[in-house]
């Protein structure tokens, strides 16, 4: 009896270890890397069961308690998930995943990088995508966790967030991109980072830019990532050489966001300019300073 007893603490103990409340900078939660078999099921509390196969092995996923995101504030935190990886016993001491009754209905909604989505009866969606966000800058080559694919969860009902997106040129030599990120027509963006550009706060995105068919070689390679701007929700970024890299220009670009809160992560894709045109450049960079203009750190070059 002793043993059985100190088997199930010892459960629990575990358990209660794989129950957290997931930090606010995560935007759509990260759930896993280079999942299989993946299911999404929600019951009638609002509670998702994410199942899949990761490592040779199937977990079962609880995530709770978000939806859609606030704006910018610096006087509290970005909403979050919070995430039971031990399938109910962390938060609630049984295994809520066996007994879950979905009430989430498919759903075909028009987000990147989708996996799966649903309907719940609130009328609120819930979806999965998957996407590489950690790629190496600079169309290095991706190793180990670098190159995994990430099954990412949001919840959200409303508009999605927008992101805007226009090419040119800079020093009339190399290409640009410039644009901003908003939801609900205002700005997102974050308050602190690091020298690097990650996020300190719940709030900042990181731009993350592909190119297609570039020095890096055939196919999709990611440039390079950053930040969008405080107080705009603006970006701007030229295809310049970087070290020995060589300048990442190519025939398309497409660049994706997470979300705000645990809204869902928008992308854009677009063609590259073809021969510089003096006209094309003039007319961008009007563009530029009619979305931009109060932005400082983006000038038309």
């Amino acid at each position: 009896m002793r043993t059985a007893r100190r088997l199930l603490i010892s459960v629990l103990l575990f358990a209660s270890a794989l129950w957290v409340v997931v930090p606010a900078a995560t935007a759509s939660q990260l759930i896993a890397r280079d999942a299989t078999g993946v299911k999404l099921q929600v019951n009638s509390q609002g509670r998702a069961l994410i199942t899949y196969r990761a490592r040779g092995t199937t977990h079962h996923v609880l995530a709770w308690g978000a939806l859609n995101a606030i704006d910018p504030t610096e006087a509290r935190s970005q909403l979050a998930f919070r995430v039971d990886y031990s399938g109910g016993w962390g938060s609630t001491g049984r295994a809520v995943w066996k007994s879950l009754r979905n009430v989430c209905r498919p759903a075909s909604v028009r987000v990147a990088w989708l996996f799966t989505a649903c309907r719940a009866p609130d009328g609120s969606y819930w979806a999965l995508q998957s996407w590489q966000r950690t790629l190496p800058d600079y169309g290095l080559r991706a190793k180990g966790i670098h190159s995994a694919w990430e099954l990412r969860l949001s919840h959200w009902r409303g508009p999605l967030p927008k992101l805007e997106i226009q090419t040119g040129w800079a020093y009339r030599r190399y290409h640009s991109l410039f644009g901003r990120l908003t939801w609900r027509g205002r700005p997102v963006y974050g308050f602190a980072s690091t020298s690097a550009g990650r996020p300190l706060d719940g709030f900042g995105r990181n731009l993350y830019v592909d190119t297609y068919n570039s020095a890096y070689g055939p196919g999709w390679h990611r440039e390079n990532a950053f930040l969008t701007h405080t107080g705009s929700g603006g970006f701007c970024y030229g295809f310049y050489p970087h070290g020995d890299r060589p300048p990442g220009m190519g025939e398309r670009y497409r660049a994706t966001v997470s979300g705000p809160g645990v809204l869902p992560d928008v992308a854009w894709e677009g063609a590259a300019p073809k021969t510089y045109d003096r006209s094309y450049d003039v007319a961008e960079d009007a563009r530029q300073l009619a979305l931009l203009g109060a932005d400082p750190r983006c000038k038309p070059r």
